[in-house]
């Protein structure tokens, strides 16, 4: 069965443009062309990956986005007519895999789904009992959950990834760069920025738990899981 893909944006050409891109790949296609469409295909027809405008009707992506992470992990790739970083960073604080600025490449946006979908692929064929603790700390990515001071706390997938990853090589300095390689993939297509963003949004929710060890700027260099 092929992959599904749920394409969403108001404007009727380049809905056309991406399905016949993606058909010519095999990847089965469904279309919206408003944010209400879009939540109702994706409680239906359970896509794959899903491609989102963030200008349009009834409901923005944004709002599109923030409503179907309350309950999947479901890649998403935000398209945008703005280039600037708060509209970037806004997509990826409310759980968006990805981002592409108006006009893009066809061929890129291809490129991006293959690349998104085979890292989603690879975590959900991942082996069981992949968990790091430490104190008050419990990262499990065999079920994406983490754990502060024995309170389950909800966590966007890349959110939990990057800090399984840094918690996985405690006290070892990574550039952004890095990070961006190894959790995100050699072939991801965004900028060092992203990273930041996880790194806030991190410490916003471990913020205030007293342990021995903590998330650090290394500044001018990166980021490093510290245990004391």
């Amino acid at each position: 069965m092929s992959t599904k893909v749920l394409v969403v944006d108001d404007d009727v050409n380049i809905v056309k443009l991406i399905k016949l891109y993606l058909e010519k790949e095999g990847y089965t296609v469904i279309t919206a062309h408003n944010g209400r469409d879009a939540i109702e295909l994706f409680k239906h027809e359970n896509p794959s990956i899903i491609v989102l405008d963030i200008m349009m009707p009834e409901m923005d992506g944004n709002q599109v986005c923030r409503e179907i992470r309350k309950s999947s992990d479901v890649p998403i790739i935000m398209l945008t007519a703005k280039g600037e970083t708060f509209d970037k960073v806004l997509s990826l604080e409310l759980g968006a895999d990805d981002y592409m600025v108006k006009p893009f490449e066809s061929k890129e946006l291809v490129a991006r789904i293959k690349a998104i979908l085979r890292r989603s692929e690879a975590k959900n064929g991942a082996g069981a009992d992949e968990v790091i603790a430490y104190d008050k700390l419990e990262v499990n990515l065999s079920n994406y959950e983490l754990k502060i001071d024995g309170r389950i706390l909800e966590i966007p997938p890349k959110e939990l990834e990057l800090l399984y990853f840094l918690a996985s090589n405690p006290n070892r300095v990574f550039t952004r760069e890095q990070l961006l390689e190894e959790v995100w993939g050699f072939d991801y297509f965004g900028d060092s920025r992203t990273v930041d963003v996880h790194i806030k949004r991190l410490r916003e929710k471990l913020e205030g738990v007293e342990a021995n060890w903590t998330l650090k700027t290394v500044w001018g260099v990166g980021y490093k899981f510290e245990v004391r």
